[in-house]
């Protein structure tokens, strides 16, 4: 399990420069940010997460390109390039506003089983961003209301968890709900890199 980490602790962690790490990063690493927004912000305050996004990396080793393959409130699900959260994030030339950290998941997957997991995400490129999952966890954490029924949008977290089903790797928490940070406490995701 990646260990819990205040936000303090995370601001303060050694940050390595992307340039030195990109080679090593792989399809299937976990993208990790936490954000100094005000949507970022609520859904740090209301997970109780020093994490505020999550998404997967996705390598195409053929065109030397690393993307983080993510829902987003804004676009919906989208592959947008890591470099882009680093330098030029929401094209205004510049970072991300906040940490990032990538994470791998410890457990043997063979890669035939990472393509279904990475394949399913692909084929959900251009779903609708669930806008409104973030109330509807609020009520569920007030009101202790169990699961809502699935539809055809996602929130972050959810588009992680189906592809790493897909994958046959099943995340394990225990609220109503799937935030970033329970991805982040599962037994088996380790942090690799602070890059921002």
């Amino acid at each position: 399990m990646a260990d819990k980490i205040t936000k303090k602790e995370l601001v303060e962690a050694q940050v390595i420069p992307y340039e030195k790490i990109r080679e090593h990063l792989r399809t299937g690493h976990i993208f990790f940010s936490s954000g100094s927004y005000a949507f970022s912000g609520a859904i740090q305050k209301l997970t109780k997460s020093t994490w505020s996004h999550v998404g997967v990396i996705y390598k195409d080793e053929e065109l030397g390109r690393v993307l983080v393959l993510e829902a987003e409130p804004s676009v919906g699900i989208r592959l947008i390039p890591l470099s882009n959260y680093l330098k030029n994030y929401k094209g205004t030339n510049r970072p991300y506003k906040g940490q990032i950290a990538i994470a791998q998941l410890n457990v043997p997957l063979e890669k035939q089983s990472l393509n279904k997991g990475i394949s399913f995400g692909l084929d959900q490129l251009t779903r609708p961003y669930d806008n409104f999952e973030i109330f509807r966890i609020m009520v569920r954490i007030l009101f202790h209301i169990s699961k809502r029924e699935r539809n055809k949008a996602y929130i972050c977290s959810e588009l992680v968890r189906d592809m790493f089903a897909r994958a046959g790797v099943v995340m394990q928490y225990r609220d109503t709900y799937i935030s970033p940070n329970n991805i982040w406490t599962d037994d088996r995701v380790a942090l690799k890199y602070r890059i921002l």
